[in-house]
């Protein structure tokens, strides 16, 4: 689940979300995300990055509390201003832990 506000200054939207898997493993995060068109009011390229609190519960051990998220979206735009795109993220703790195998992410965004 993420929630992004209004873009602000050169098209930058603050996100915040989070997501539970089966296996209790926990994610909170913060962060922006960058709308860039590609076709004006139809197409945008969305770079993000976030940073955020990490428990593994009985799922996958990426090392510690500490991980960032990073990634980016295509999504297309209907004229009622709803979003139906594609995204592909990476999460791991960029080396500050000495485990850091990271795991990426597809998903389907609307």
């Amino acid at each position: 689940l993420e929630y992004r506000m209004s873009a602000y200054q050169y098209n930058l939207r603050p996100i915040f979300g989070g997501f539970v898997t089966d296996e209790g493993a926990l994610y909170g995060y913060a962060g922006v995300n960058w709308d860039i068109e590609l076709l004006p009011k139809q197409l945008f390229l969305i770079p993000n990055f976030a940073v955020g609190a990490y428990h593994k519960g009985d799922g996958k051990d990426l090392g510690g509390a500490i991980e960032f998220r990073s990634g980016v979206e295509l999504a297309y735009q209907f004229e009622n201003n709803h979003q139906l795109g594609v995204a592909v993220n990476h999460l791991s703790n960029a080396s500050l832990y000495d485990k850091n195998p990271g795991v990426e992410t597809v998903m389907v965004t609307y």
